[in-house]
């Protein structure tokens, strides 16, 4: 299965494909430090170290997927939120190529803050231009009216040109064994009439099961060898959020695995500050914790790992121990909470470290969707292939 990736960040969404059996013809990405994160890890001719809008699809035609998470700061909930009006939305060239490739299926990835009420218009008239890539905004033309006319084709039903089946889904990446509470958008396109059925993988991890780990049965501090006075004390709040999920499940837990934890994560890992000897796992001093900048609390899924528009958010990218003491992420660490490989290397300081790992896909989620799209497309084309083969029987 041949992939074409646009907006490859530092490579977490290619990592994923590429360890669900997708071969990547080309991965493009304009950043610059990005691109020598990806350069570390792929092969180097593929690198393409271009500006999207530039970019001639046609040296890539015959692939059978294009992903990519286009930037996300247009609607972010932490950026300045002006959608189409930011220059930083490349959705349509996106859909350019989606349009001149005519892929078997695409998917993109992007922030939470796109399902806004305040994005809805707009969300809907990207979902219909993915649906429809062939009908293009006329020149000249408002994208209001044109989403009339995608609105129109739509509701009547008897399109025959290039069409997709597009999905979308919010997804918690820590429902799917993240070590990190980390909502994304996910949309999957299957073109029409290669009569594939798509649904998301379901949640294989739950919140309420890691709650009946801590304080129900105890066994999350016992296989975590956590001393009793690192403990999680049950507040009254607390109590009372345990008395309801006893309620729910009785004698017997979710069979859904516990959500991960960031000392799970970084389970093997030792103290950066007594370590100089690490790959990628340097301590970085500074640290502090006020309200609101909490840090990521050592015994649940971190917080959100965020690029930030204006540097990195501390608050997101720092541990917090039992005693509310506080330090930086390094970027093993933090490679540990987006599911990268440890010896999957990024390029940079801390700081552009850290951004491309805010930017990036979580690798564990690219590949369970990536697992579901292949063994889709795989076994349409095989269906392909054994038809094709009987033919050329009959015909002896």
């Amino acid at each position: 299965m041949q992939s074409l990736e646009i907006f490859s960040g530092a490579g977490g969404l290619a990592e994923g494909l590429r360890h669900s059996g997708f071969n990547h013809q080309a991965l493009l990405e304009l950043n610059k430090d990005a691109c020598n994160s990806l350069r570390l890890n792929f092969t180097h001719s593929k690198i393409l170290e271009e500006d999207i809008k530039l970019f001639n699809y046609s040296s890539y035609s015959g692939v059978d997927i294009i992903a990519g998470g286009p930037p996300c700061q247009p609607f972010s909930l932490g950026g300045k939120a002006k959608g189409n009006l930011d220059n930083r939305d490349l959705f349509p060239h996106a859909i350019r190529g989606i349009r001149e490739l005519q892929p078997k299926a695409f998917m993109f990835e992007n922030v939470k803050g796109l399902l806004r009420q305040s994005f809805s218009t707009y969300f809907n008239y990207i979902i219909l231009q993915l649906t429809y890539p062939e009908l293009e905004k006329l020149e000249n033309e408002d994208w209001t009216k044109h989403l009339s006319r995608l609105e129109q084709v739509h509701t009547k039903g008897n399109y025959n040109g290039l069409k997709y089946n597009t999905v979308y889904r919010l997804i918690n990446a820590a429902n799917y064994g993240i070590p990190q509470k980390r909502e994304r958008v996910i949309i999957v396109g299957i073109k029409d009439g290669l009569n594939i059925d798509w649904t998301f993988p379901e949640a294989t991890h739950s919140q309420d099961r890691l709650f009946w780990d801590k304080f129900v049965t105890g066994e999350y501090w016992d296989r975590n060898r956590v001393p009793s006075s690192q403990i999680e004390k049950i507040t009254p709040q607390l109590k009372q959020i345990i008395e309801k999920i006893k309620k729910r499940y009785g004698f017997f837990t979710s069979e859904l695995n516990p959500w991960m934890t960031v000392r799970e994560a970084l389970t093997g890992l030792p103290d950066p500050q007594k370590v100089k000897n690490v790959r990628e796992h340097i301590f970085r001093d500074g640290a502090k914790s006020y309200p609101g900048h909490t840090g990521s609390y050592i015994d649940e899924p971190s917080k959100t790992i965020k690029a930030g528009d204006h540097g990195v958010p501390g608050g997101e990218n720092m541990i917090r121990f039992v005693d509310g003491s506080v330090r930086y992420f390094t970027i093993l660490e933090a490679k540990r909470i987006q599911t990268f490989p440890d010896d999957y290397t990024i390029s940079g300081s801390w700081t552009e470290g850290m951004r491309q790992l805010g930017n990036a896909v979580p690798v564990r989620l690219s590949n369970m969707i990536g697992n579901e799209l292949y063994k889709k497309l795989n076994c349409q084309q095989s269906t392909i292939n054994n038809s094709q083969k009987n033919t050329k029987f009959k015909n002896l």
